[in-house]
């Protein structure tokens, strides 16, 4: 349940993460395109001007009931405030004239250099903070360059800020999610522990009553012989037996309690395989087997005996008439196929793992291939069965 918990906190904190880098994304990209729209309103005065800004004296109405005047480009304090520099091009970008040169961050012979260069452009950014525009008025091509720094230095703190905060809420929320999650798991937990502690007491008590059974129809057949209610009784006894063993063996892997090492996976399975050789043949099932030789898995040796025996007996019991078995290496994976014909319809069935689940006309218990999505999970593999053209086929990735 650690696990789930972990899952929890992990999800919850990558939405959170996602949904403010969205948020705090389009705030940013509001704000620098509101920045750069700004500059180009300005840009486009100066252009409107052959290159000078000059912008005219606002009226009464303009100012407010107040005195003040508007705000940003249209500002009358933009005129003495503004820095910038234009330079005009003749004869082809060949001759350079300044036109106006309000700036103390370049000369003029510098200023006409950085000009000459962005003449193939329109308008944008460079040097990081300085917005730029190349226009031609009668002949003449002008390019127009601001210093927008002190007015983009909110922007990047607003910037600076939003990383900050980002990174604060994704460190608060990690451990309000520590708290919350231990709050919400903990009953999930308890029922959990309660759930497993019944299938093991059911798996004791179930034991005595079923040897009892099955020691007294032995005395009544011996007193009296076998018989067909004897019989059947013996094979409920059997069904009832294979039961109590897989639910004995519920959540043995499930936590990663396993120890891994080099296992013979092509040996494992074709002694298995050669092993049940009689149970496919009391049933009349066609076995084809394809086992690479040499493949090697790193794992529990006793999950991997009990998962090659799960799978031959999931196939023994669904099979209708024939049954593959596949081990090979690919693309870095162990994998482990299995496929036999079967009366279900098309489409993929990974509930077969779900434990308690069988599939429609199966009358199993619904624990073997729960008990495989075990095995596999504990040893970070993947599972995944479906039905195509009546062959059911269950795949394993180790």
């Amino acid at each position: 349940m650690n696990k789930a918990e972990k899952k929890f906190r992990l999800y919850s904190i990558l939405v959170i993460f996602v949904l403010l880098t969205v948020l705090l994304s389009v705030i940013n990209g509001v704000n620098f395109t509101m920045a750069a729209s700004d500059a180009d309103e300005i840009t486009q005065k100066i252009a409107e001007r052959q290159g000078a800004f000059e912008p005219e004296e606002p009226s009464f109405q303009q100012k407010g009931a107040f005195g003040m005047g508007p705000m940003g480009p249209d500002s009358p304090e933009m005129n003495k405030s503004l820095r910038y520099f234009t330079v005009a091009f003749t004869n082809k970008g060949e001759t350079a004239e300044t036109v106006a040169f309000h700036i103390s961050a370049v000369n003029e012979s510098e200023a006409k250099e950085w000009a000459a260069g962005l003449l193939k452009e329109k308008t944008g950014w460079t040097r990081t903070t300085y917005r730029y525009r190349v226009y031609k008025k009668n002949g003449t091509t002008y390019v127009t360059v601001i210093d927008q720094g002190r007015e983009l230095l909110p922007s990047y703190r607003i910037l600076i800020i939003s990383a900050v905060g980002e990174i604060l809420v994704l460190i608060i929320g990690w451990f309000v999610l520590l708290g919350i999650g231990r709050k919400i798991y903990a009953p999930i937990e308890e029922a959990d522990r309660k759930q497993k502690n019944f299938i093991k007491n059911a798996n004791k008590e179930f034991r005595v009553p079923l040897t009892v059974i099955n020691g007294n129809t032995e005395l009544t057949e011996r007193k009296y012989g076998p018989d067909e209610q004897s019989r059947s009784t013996h094979r409920q006894i059997a069904k009832m037996n294979e039961l109590v063993e897989k639910l004995g063996k519920i959540g043995l892997f499930e936590d990663g309690d396993i120890r891994p090492e080099k296992v013979p996976l092509s040996e494992y399975l074709s002694a298995a395989l050669d092993s049940s050789e009689e149970r496919f043949a009391s049933r009349n099932l066609e076995l084809k087997a394809d086992i690479a030789p040499d493949v090697t898995v790193n794992a529990d040796p006793e999950a991997m005996s009990r998962l090659t025996d799960e799978l031959i007996d999931n196939a023994v019991k669904f099979a209708l008439t024939k049954v593959s078995f596949t081990l090979k290496n690919e693309n870095g994976y162990v994998v482990i196929e299995t496929a036999n014909d079967a009366s279900l319809p098309d489409g993929p069935a990974d509930q077969v793992f779900d434990r308690f689940t069988t599939l429609e006309n199966s009358d199993g218990t619904g624990l073997g291939l729960s008990y495989v999505k075990d095995i596999v999970k504990a040893h970070k593999g993947r599972a995944s069965a479906e039905v195509a053209s009546g062959i059911f086929t269950l795949r394993i990735l180790m």
